[in-house]
């Protein structure tokens, strides 16, 4: 298999530029998510792996050998777009053989890569079939299909379940992970969906205006941002973000206002030297409902969200909605005023230039 070394990466169109001074090492076999709003630069960067966009500036290099000047079918990639792709003339299979073909491989060898693959993808009984005739679900995994069918060092995918209903994404998602498990080559994903960054990765990249906002495991950002762009990025609802006032800091104990009241922090800060204004962070699932005796604020329902399991609420804060995550059972109507507690050991908080400052 192969890694992928980006190095000191630019693209510009004109005087806009989409990329910059970008570098990032994708390890063999894994499964990398590049995640970010539209515009972040993440399909223009997935294009320049593979060949499809030309570098301003900057290397990239595919198993250690420099690929700036090679076409896309030299780099030995394959790309899943979001659109399919397919050609509505040829059949699944010849869909699947067509990239063969034009390598002039041998037809037995054609013949038991396209049947390995649509074995793989449980698409076999569709292998005479017209893509007209088929599900937008199994139309991708005959995209996905002629992809494995090259064996390439690497798998770029580029939105590829944008286009499906719920249902099947979630269904596509599981066997996106699957095929990661069974061919073990290096994939990298491009999404503006959390939830599939967060089920499918090994690694995410948070992309912001063309940067690396933040990259690691999927949990560690989830638990770990390190800022405010991560933190309302990853995670769904978006972790809460309210002002609050730095009070002082003693015994490795921070205090804090907000939400009206003052809070001790039981964690550490990165840096003695602390703005007077500041960013306390919660998660929707880290405040619960307290009771008259045990509960840190209270405030107004203005919305309710039932999911079935849970329910999400939405309170008055002081800029924006603050949005709790209770029991889908939990008997709370438009306009209760209810009490929260909050877990605090589960806060974050950040500074005025949105940077977390807590161990």
């Amino acid at each position: 298999m192969a890694d992928i070394s980006i190095e000191n990466l630019n693209k510009s169109y004109g005087k806009t530029q989409v990329i910059r001074d970008f570098s990032l090492n994708i390890k063999s076999q894994s499964f990398t998510t590049l995640v970010g709003p539209s515009g972040c630069g993440k399909s223009t960067l997935l294009r320049m792996i593979a060949g499809l966009e030309i570098i301003t500036s900057g290397n990239i290099s595919i198993d250690g050998s420099l690929v700036n000047d090679l076409s896309p079918k030299e780099r030995n990639i394959a790309m899943v777009f979001q659109s399919y792709a397919l050609y509505p003339h040829m059949t699944v299979f010849d869909n699947m053989a067509f990239g063969l073909k034009l390598e002039k491989r041998p037809k037995e060898e054609i013949q038991d890569r396209v049947q390995e693959a649509a074995r793989i993808l449980q698409i076999e009984q569709y292998l005479q079939r017209k893509p007209k005739q088929l599900s937008g679900g199994q139309r991708q995994r005959v995209a996905i299909g002629r992809a494995i069918t090259r064996k390439p060092k690497v798998f770029l995918f580029d939105e590829p379940l944008s286009n499906l209903d719920a249902a099947l994404r979630v269904q596509m998602r599981i066997e996106l992970a699957k095929l990661h498990e069974h061919l073990d080559t290096t994939m990298v994903y491009v999404t503006h969906d959390q939830t599939e960054a967060m089920t499918l990765s090994s690694e995410i990249v948070v992309l912001d205006q063309g940067e690396i906002s933040q990259q690691g495991e999927p949990l560690d950002l989830y638990n770990k941002p390190n800022n405010t762009f991560v933190a309302g990025f990853i995670g769904s609802p978006k972790m809460n973000l309210i002002p609050a006032k730095f009070l002082s800091n003693s015994s490795n104990q921070v205090e804090i206002n907000t939400l009206g009241s003052n809070f001790t922090l039981p964690k550490k800060l990165k840096d003695k030297n602390i703005d007077a204004e500041l960013i306390f962070g919660i998660r929707p699932e880290d405040m619960h409902l307290g009771s008259d005796n045990d509960y840190h604020w209270q405030s107004k329902v203005f919305v309710t969200e039932k999911l079935g399991s849970s329910t999400f609420i939405y309170l008055e804060g002081e800029k924006e909605p603050i949005v709790i995550e209770v029991t889908g059972d939990a008997t709370i109507k438009v306009g209760d005023l209810v009490k929260i507690k909050l877990d605090l050991e589960k806060t974050h908080l950040f500074n005025s230039q949105n940077l977390s400052i807590l161990e």
